[in-house]
């Protein structure tokens, strides 16, 4: 009998649950959103209880349209949102404060005073990360200090600290289990990627004690198995576990030195495997763990875009120039070039490798003969520039260029956008026919820790490409559109 592994992806707006075949194919998928809650400018946080409920419901819609039974379910494989902070009590398995999401912004003066004290190079050095309330380290520090007796009850070994996989976990397990993954540890500022550990040191910097920290476990193998769970027999193993972005690059197969991909979301995530060395980049990215087997740690460059797709929503929602986000490719087809129009979008500041958080958007070269059509091949170029910088720091960082990148997340179904950054890269790009490679990755590593698959070279064999895109533009205008894009980056 065919066996059929659960991969639950839980995200920033919503939990996706995916029954996948040994094949990799996609047997059914379940989805259930969950609010957003802003409690000030620049903070957002979750409920913990809402992020499990919605799990919970697309597990159920999961199996409801796909008409399997729960009995056949040979493993669990997790993938998470990263970053995003929960804290909550050991015994009764009760949250102590709304989740952290990474969004929130409101450790800015916390990480800007570790700064003033000098101890950005410390951090850098041992987690690969800059100090920014991006990560969860700091997030943990004010849910102690703002939470009556929280800080108390942490010194008494009474609290557990976890990214949303160890939350997870724990639910999943009955309250038997608080672990996290490598990839997962290696995003909260706390964890030594050199030594694969917590790092007391660092601990102390951010007054985080080490009695609420989880055990740190690799990406595939029995972690625990389930227990008490709505809808599930009891005795499911969870085998495997990785962040959203990590989980994308496995589930892209992408296993060797210089392989890597670009996700296609709210913004872009670009991450190159660099084996088992753990390199630091000279060119602002970050280093990050990418995932641990077997005993071997693979590491991994990762720069990010704050905005991609969000680009094209602000076209739909803020300037009405589109109805849906599907519509930017007929209108942006609808011209052959921008007319030297050039959308920079960094409406929220620009990341890696330019790492300008002052940075806004900025639309240049407008004349009376600009359309909207135009403004809309200038938002998809803009997008596609981004990943440009990106790369090309990977690049430099690598010593070598890359043959080829392998892309998913919503855009890259977009197809002038991919032959764009085909064109602008100088690389094949490979999109495969399963594009929520998050949920997918987490499935490998699931069907790897449980003897779904015996080795890589099986995974490999799951991933199955749908299209390429080979460079087509001449390398003269490439150039000329490279140059009026720095000087337009320059401006803002």
């Amino acid at each position: 009998m065919s066996q059929i592994i659960m991969a639950i992806d839980q995200g920033t707006t919503g939990s996706t649950v995916l029954l996948v075949k040994e094949s990799g194919d996609i047997l059914a998928r379940g989805y259930q959103e969950f609010p957003q809650i802003y409690p000030k400018s620049g903070w957002v946080e979750h409920d913990p209880e809402a992020i499990w409920d919605s799990v919970v419901g697309a597990m159920y819609r999961a199996f409801k349209r796909s008409g399997a039974n729960p009995e056949e379910v040979a493993a669990i494989g997790i993938t998470n949102q990263r970053e995003t902070t929960i804290v909550w009590e050991r015994k009764s398995g009760r949250p102590i404060h709304n989740a952290i999401v990474w969004q929130c912004r409101r450790t800015s003066q916390m990480c800007q005073d570790l700064k003033q004290q000098g101890l950005e190079p410390t951090f850098k050095a041992r987690t690969g990360l800059v100090l920014d309330p991006y990560f969860s380290g700091t997030k943990v520090a004010w849910i102690l200090n703002q939470v009556p007796g929280a800080r108390e009850q942490a010194e008494a070994g009474e609290l557990a600290f976890g990214t949303v996989d160890s939350f997870l976990i724990h639910r999943l397990t009955g309250g038997q289990k608080h672990v996290t993954d490598a990839s997962n540890a290696s995003r909260t500022l706390l964890f030594n990627i050199r030594d694969m550990e917590w790092d007391s040191e660092l601990c102390a910097h951010l007054d985080v004690p080490m009695s609420v920290l989880p055990e740190v476990v690799e990406n595939a193998g029995r972690i625990g198995v389930t227990k008490g769970v709505p809808g599930l027999p009891d005795g499911i193993p969870i085998a495997g576990v990785a962040g959203d972005q990590q989980a994308a690059l496995f589930g892209q197969t992408c296993f060797a030195v210089g392989e890597g991909k670009i996700t296609y979301g709210t913004g872009a995530f670009l991450l190159v495997n660099t084996g088992q060395t753990c390199a630091v980049s000279e060119h602002g990215l970050l280093t990050t763990v990418a995932w641990k087997l077997d005993g071997k740690v693979t590491y991994a460059f990762e720069g990010s875009a704050f905005i991609a797709g969000a680009a094209v929503q602000w076209l739909r929602d803020g300037l009405n120039l589109i109805e849906t986000a599907p519509d930017v490719e007929d209108l942006a087809r609808s011209v052959e070039d921008t007319d030297g129009v050039y959308f920079v979008p960094a409406l929220t500041g620009l990341g890696a490798p330019h790492w300008r958080a002052d940075a806004r958007g900025a639309i240049t070269g407008i004349t009376r003969g600009t359309t909207r059509a135009h403004l809309a091949r200038a938002t998809l170029e803009g997008i596609a520039f981004q990943n440009y910088d990106i790369m090309k720091a990977m690049e430099d960082d690598l010593g070598k260029p890359l043959k080829s990148v392998r892309v998913d997340g919503g855009a890259c179904a977009n197809d002038l956008l991919m032959q764009m950054q085909a064109d602008l890269l100088g690389v094949e790009i490979l999109r495969p026919q399963q594009v929520e490679t998050t949920a997918i990755g987490a499935a490998f590593l699931a069907g790897l820790g449980a003897g779904v698959w015996d080795d890589l070279s099986e995974v490999r064999q799951a991933w199955k490409l749908d299209r390429s895109f080979k460079r087509a533009a001449d390398e003269h205008s490439i150039r000329e559109k490279l140059n009026g894009w720095k000087q337009a980056v320059e401006r803002v």
